[in-house]
């Protein structure tokens, strides 16, 4: 039986972390990223789909093509975080499928729509990135999610000649609560659930 985690670690994924917008001027490094992912990939999905793909602006010149093609307030962001990642998902995803979930050799064959394949993919791969977020805030980093950006531009610079398409971006890094705005308020549990 699983136990809950300590109050520290609730605070650190939830409770007192927060979108940062200003960054620490440091480095991202392939072991601190791989490191990231090790961890997100073990959230679940439908059938272990797993349809996200990863990019990661870490470099000089990554952060300056990923941030060109940003609102100019996001620009800044990218090209001051330690990385921003792109978190898209790839419509190909059932071709993985024999090796993710190979206890139904057809589950390849359960997306040949292609309007069920893209909405699995997004879905999945949205859940994706959320798990990341709360990976890399569980190895200590601090997460800025952002939508602001040419989703189709981004597609032909990072995903041309791919069925992989962009869904939102997140820099991450050590946040220097630089305007850090004050928490917003949330739904309370009567607005926002229902017990049937």
């Amino acid at each position: 039986m699983s136990k809950s985690l300590e109050n520290p670690a609730l605070d650190q994924l939830f409770r007192e972390a927060r979108s940062h917008n200003g960054w620490a001027e440091e480095t991202l490094s392939a072991a601190d990223i791989q490191a990231i992912y090790d961890l997100a990939k073990f959230g679940p999905t439908s059938a272990n789909i797993s349809p996200a793909r990863f990019v990661w602006a870490a470099t000089p010149e990554g952060k300056e093509k990923l941030a060109a093609l940003a609102m100019p307030a996001n620009g800044d962001k990218i090209r001051k975080a330690a990385a921003t990642v792109i978190i898209a998902y790839d419509l190909d995803f059932p071709e993985h499928l024999p090796h993710l979930f190979p206890h139904n050799p057809g589950a390849k064959d359960w997306f040949q729509d292609p309007a069920f394949r893209e909405s699995a993919g997004f879905r999945n791969g949205t859940l994706q990135g959320a798990y990341l977020m709360l990976a890399a805030r569980a190895l200590g980093y601090d997460c800025g999610p952002m939508s602001g950006f040419d989703n189709a531009a981004v597609d032909a610079a990072f995903f041309a000649g791919t069925n992989i398409k962009s869904n939102f971006i997140c820099s991450i890094g050590h946040g220097t609560g630089e305007n850090l705005f004050a928490r917003s308020p949330r739904l309370t549990f009567e607005q926002a659930n229902r017990i049937v």
